[in-house]
């Protein structure tokens, strides 16, 4: 059975998600395709979906236009697989505060039961990469590229933390839903699009 997975398609690293997942596919020889996903009726096709790094506020209220925002959730809370890359995962938190601005009031899916900091290691210019362990999902070595990164103080008693760094919480999981600080789509290893890819296909089947 095909696997049909999509990248949201409002703003963002959007290209490079699509690729790294297809090249995902193409490593763990498995059937499927890969769309962009604009619209609920597209949302409707995918199996597993990455929400990408970008501008969270403009992703959140450009998908409320047509309704997107609110039929996606409503598919991750029946099951959907979903990986949020950066702004991805702000989308996907309950509560948002910025380290400059203070809380921020926009879109949220309200999904993940955790407490988040825009920008928390600082804008644009103080992006930087280093070396992340994601040892619980099979992953002990990553590149993590940051760029005006979230961080995670706080989170509810059902996420798991995947991954610290300088003692803040950059990676969780719940269940269906993985959320990352940083961007995995730009750098040459695949091994977090494969593991949401096997995440998905497991799911499905």
């Amino acid at each position: 059975m095909s696997l049909n997975l999509g990248v949201l398609s409002i703003q963002g690293d959007v290209l490079e998600n699509i690729l790294s997942l297809k090249s995902a596919l193409d490593a763990l020889d498995i059937d499927g395709t890969v769309t962009s996903v604009k619209t609920p009726d597209e949302l409707s096709k995918i199996d597993g979906l990455i929400i990408p790094g970008g501008e969270s506020t403009t992703i959140g209220q450009l998908s409320m236009v047509n309704g997107l925002l609110k039929i996606l959730k409503e598919k991750i809370e029946q099951g959907m697989p979903v990986l949020g890359i950066c702004a991805g995962m702000i989308l996907l938190s309950k509560t948002v505060q910025d380290k400059v601005v203070g809380k921020i009031n926009q879109p949220l899916l309200n999904i993940l039961d955790i407490k988040l900091e825009r920008n928390s290691f600082g804008r644009q210019r103080e992006s930087f990469e280093s070396n992340i362990s994601l040892n619980s999902i099979g992953i002990p070595s990553f590149n993590g590229i940051f760029i005006r990164a979230p961080s995670i103080s706080d989170v509810g008693s059902n996420v798991e933390i995947l991954s610290k760094f300088n003692e803040k919480i950059i990676a969780v999981k719940k269940n269906n839903v993985i959320g990352v600080a940083f961007h995995p789509e730009l750098t040459s290893d695949i091994s977090l699009h494969k593991y949401f890819v096997n995440l998905t296909n497991t799911l499905k089947n």
